[in-house]
């Protein structure tokens, strides 16, 4: 992996005079895993740098050019001999628009300073623009995120592409009880920085306490704001290792910033070397320190009195001191793996190493505006799964919400839907959105959502039937979004239908055990021989006028040859569908059920009925062409060639309960043991998240 870092133009990449971003790179660059990979590139007149993988740009200024233009004209021809992997450019949001073009680039920007006050992000479409273009935004606060976001819609204030990485310094070894009366102030001289404040107060502390002193690190060419007093010490501006040194010494030390710091570096090495920290609260300064005491109210006379409460009362002081120790994690170690973990995620293929506790958004219809009566259906059968698999899970029923939310804006609900999915992300920030026959989440919210949205996981499900002839249509709606998927599942085996399979994978109808929870075998008395049970579509409800089914013809003639047979047969002849409960109790009536699905038999296709007849303990007759032999034996299942056939085996089996019983038995315990809903989600985590990879399953056949 090769990373180029890009400073801002005269960054000082030296130990003489650095700025803020200089002391951050050259900190954490040398614990990064990947510091014989990075290359630091800026220009600065200094001689003495502070690494050797520090390379100066050179700039040969031209009349009437912007030298900022040069720099990066010239980085662009190391760029394109070197071909980084990475750039990550800091502090200067502008220089995106120059290098977006450069190709096979993953491009970080750095914010060390308030969006709003940097060319190239104070207005809103800049913004939109860098979050657009570039793979990682990274703040060093929260409220320098803030400020970016502060105008965004939701979606794009929680994109994961925007995160807080803050500044850092190693923690020093110290002994508390060497500290001296001693209280600092390191940062520009100005009032923005609150510097006359501190001097007007700390001249009262001064004249009441007469062993203490006052030691001030900076300078401000601009503004004189000039303190005289004995033991009032202005050392003016020195290196950082330095003021370092005398932060070790010191007991207290004042950021009291009238301006909203972005982050606030003087309070954060003041806290490393074990000094009381008094700060304002301005911007990111409480980011920087785990204790402090928050000036509320700016002014001098609460500086003089957060300073004299610290000084009177030693134990406070000293109790602050051990915490500001203690309590210390912004290392320089620590945050370089934060970096290093960002870098690493661009290119690892897969991110999540365990099954359990992922968060789920499952997009299919729950049948809310059904009142119950498709309960029982596969997206709540895959829903338990989940859940018993230890994942968050966030439902979402795509057809109740168009079905609800239609105005004469959004004729068909699907704007609701969309936004909907897009708000729900944005607040919950799964692992994975699973969509089962979501037809109307557009392929536009997806790209959008992966887009802004790098590391969600993409499935989805499939249960109708589907062919490259009669069944087309509903190939053509699973294939409208498969190739924006991480992985596909369908109750058709993929070979049957030409689908890729290394995204494409077959699933059973799941059996559930709080749902299908009849034991038939053990039944004694039954009304019927045979059950049977098919609709004109499940939102339908009820039988369509004027509509036949193939399978009516085949169930016509089943009943003509075999005369003496009791059948109990739902959706043909006038004789509405049966759901839910009222399926149940149908079913149970029967010794024995045919599981007949529409068309012509596909490899391991079938129908949900599947479940619910094997999975309810029913005896059940399966089309041989299904090859679903392979899964189930005839000792579990009865596996018929033709009418002639199925009519022989249910004459066979009509009378002869205790083999009817020990097949029902087999093929109920085989069915709820192998292909339940905890097992069925289980294997579609795992081909999702590539995890679990030696663990086969019995339909991977």
């Amino acid at each position: 992996m090769k990373i180029s870092i890009l400073l801002p133009y005269k960054e000082n990449y030296s130990p003489v005079y650095p700025g803020a971003v200089s002391i951050f790179i050259n900190s954490v660059t040398k614990y990064s895993k990947y510091k014989k990979d990075i290359k630091i590139y800026g220009n600065t007149e200094l001689k003495k740098k502070y690494s050797s993988n520090y390379h100066n740009i050179p700039l040969k200024k031209k009349y009437l050019q912007s030298s900022t233009k040069i720099y990066l004209n010239n980085f662009l021809k190391i760029e394109n001999k070197r071909k980084s992997n990475i750039i990550e450019v800091h502090n200067r949001p502008n220089y995106i628009k120059t290098l977006k073009n450069l190709s096979n680039r993953k491009f970080v920007l750095y914010f060390h300073n308030d969006p709003l006050s940097l060319t190239g992000s104070e207005k809103k479409y800049e913004r939109m623009f860098l979050l657009d273009i570039c793979d990682k935004i990274i703040f060093n606060s929260n409220w320098t995120k803030d400020q970016f976001t502060s105008d965004l819609d939701k979606f794009y204030k929680n994109s994961q592409k925007l995160i807080v990485i803050h500044q850092s310094i190693n923690r020093k070894k110290i002994n508390i009880n060497k500290k001296k009366k001693i209280i600092t102030f390191v940062g520009k001289l100005n009032s923005s920085k609150g510097y006359d404040l501190f001097g007007k107060a700390t001249i009262k502390i001064l004249n009441e306490y007469k062993d203490w002193k006052i030691h001030v690190f900076g300078d401000e060419p601009r503004e004189k704001l000039i303190f005289n007093h004995p033991r009032f010490l202005n050392f003016g501006f020195k290196d950082h290792l330095y003021i370092l040194k005398k932060l070790e010494e010191a007991s207290i030390s004042v950021a009291c910033s009238r301006w909203n710091e972005p982050f606030g570096r003087s309070s954060l090495e003041a806290s490393s070397r074990g000094c009381a920290v008094i700060i304002s609260d301005k911007g990111g300064l409480k980011e920087t320190i785990t204790n402090a005491i928050v000036i509320k109210e700016l002014n001098y006379i609460n500086i003089y009195k957060s300073i004299k409460s610290l000084i009177d009362n030693k134990k406070k002081l000293k109790e602050m001191q051990k915490r500001s120790l203690k309590n210390f994690y912004l290392t320089d170690k620590y945050v370089s793996k934060m970096i290093d973990e960002y870098r690493t995620n661009f290119y690892k293929k897969n991110l999540f190493r365990s099954q359990k506790n992922k968060k789920i958004i499952h997009v299919t219809n729950f049948n809310l505006r059904h009142n119950a009566r498709l309960f029982y259906n596969t997206g709540r059968r895959i829903n338990n799964g989940l859940i018993r698999n230890l994942n968050s899970v966030v439902t979402l029923s795509d057809r109740d919400i168009i079905s609800y939310e239609k105005t004469i804006k959004d004729i068909t609900g699907s704007k609701a839907l969309n936004n909907k999915l897009l708000d729900i992300t944005s607040n919950y920030k799964p692992d994975l959105i699973l969509f089962g026959h979501a037809d109307m989440v557009s392929t536009e919210t997806i790209q959008k959502i992966k887009k802004f949205y790098p590391y969600i996981k993409f499935a989805q499900w499939f249960l109708d039937k589907m062919d490259n002839k009669d069944w087309y249509h509903n190939k053509k709606r699973f294939l409208q979004k498969f190739d924006l998927m991480d992985a596909n599942f369908c109750t058709t085996h993929p070979s049957a239908i030409n689908l890729k399979k290394k995204i494409c994978f077959y699933i059973p109808n799941p059996v559930d055990k709080t749902l299908d929870n009849l034991k038939i075998f053990k039944n004694k008395n039954f009304l019927y021989d045979i059950f049977f049970a098919m609709s004109h579509g499940v939102h339908r409800g009820v039988l369509k006028q004027g509509k036949i089914d193939s399978r009516e013809y085949f169930i016509k003639e089943l009943i003509k040859k075999n005369n003496n047979i009791k059948f109990d047969i739902y959706g043909m002849d006038n004789k509405q569908p049966v759901w839910a409960d009222e399926f149940k109790n149908k079913v149970k009536l029967s010794k024995m059920a045919l599981n007949l699905s529409q068309g012509k038999p596909l490899k391991y296709y079938s129908s949900d009925r599947i479940a619910q007849l094997i999975g309810n303990g029913i005896l059940t007759f399966v089309e041989k062409s299904t090859k679903l032999n392979r899964i189930f034996s005839n000792k579990e299942v009865v596996f018929y060639k033709n009418l002639t056939d199925l009519s022989k085996k249910i004459e066979s089996l009509i009378n002869n309960d205790s083999l009817r019983i020990k097949i029902s038995r087999a093929g109920h315990a085989k069915y709820h043991r192998y292909m339940n809903s905890n097992l069925v989600a289980e294997y579609m985590l795992n081909k999702i998240f590539k995890i679990n990879s030696r663990k086969k399953f019995l339909w991977e056949r």
